[in-house]
């Protein structure tokens, strides 16, 4: 949409509501009134300028989360994908869904997404030296072991919370395992499953749901792409081999 359009749509917008959407919201006081482990909750008031230049306050309560990585992981030489189950307090089950884990302090997001992936699953691309996904140089001219669809970066629930998700599909074309690492309290199953499995499985998370619809259009429009092939029958035999390993 041209900027022309966009102005056209946010007058019609404006025009429907008190408040003067072009001034920024002012927050007046901000008070924390819960710390946990990973997050805390701050209680807000919030000033909105009306079109007559007026105020109108609001008080809100927004979770504090560090930003995270959402990753749907695709072996290319089998046509596998990684599906994991573990249990989640939202829904209280042990919930279907795909590696994801918060981002630390410094850490791109992909960064964070292969240090991820080798702490849930023990899967490091051939071309990383180490967990954070630092490259191996010494083949530069070698084709990637990976590529990434960086699908979107979404609120989780922007009513709520200002966690920022960082969704992507992670496609393996040459990697190996190594030992996984998990947090005391944390329990992860995981296992190499066919695109109509993953499916199948029910996965009900908002940001796993949008890289698992990235990645069904993907195939749709472009099934013997280089990124999500399955390969020639020696790769796929490679492959399986790896996965069961």
């Amino acid at each position: 949409m041209s900027d022309r359009d966009m102005n056209g749509v946010e007058r019609r917008l404006d025009a429907s509501d008190e408040i003067d959407m072009t001034v920024a919201p002012v927050v007046e006081s901000s008070e924390t009134k819960y710390t946990g482990a990973i997050f805390h909750v701050d209680d807000q008031v919030i000033r909105l300028t009306t079109h007559d230049g007026g105020a109108v306050r609001i008080r809100r309560q927004v979770m504090r989360h560090a930003p995270c990585v959402v990753m749907l992981v695709h072996d290319c030489a089998t046509d596998r994908y990684l599906l994991e189950r573990e249990y989640r307090v939202g829904p209280n089950l042990y919930a279907f869904g795909v590696p994801a884990g918060l981002m630390d302090e410094g850490e791109t997001p992909d960064e964070a997404a292969l240090r991820e992936l080798h702490e849930e699953t023990g899967v490091i691309p051939d071309d990383t030296d180490d967990a954070n996904g630092n490259a191996d140089t010494t083949n530069a001219d070698a084709d990637p072991a990976i590529v990434i669809d960086h699908v979107a970066q979404c609120y989780s629930s922007e009513g709520m919370t200002d966690e920022l998700a960082n969704i992507m599909v992670i496609h393996l074309k040459r990697w190996h395992t190594g030992e996984r690492h998990f947090d005391k309290d944390e329990h992860v199953a995981s296992a190499w499953v066919s695109w109509r499995e993953l499916n199948d499985a029910g996965i009900v998370s908002s940001n796993a749901t949008i890289a698992l619809k990235h990645e069904a259009l993907r195939r749709l429009l472009n099934p013997e792409s280089s990124e999500g092939s399955a390969g020639s029958g020696e790769d796929r035999q490679k492959g399986h081999k790896k996965a069961r390993s």
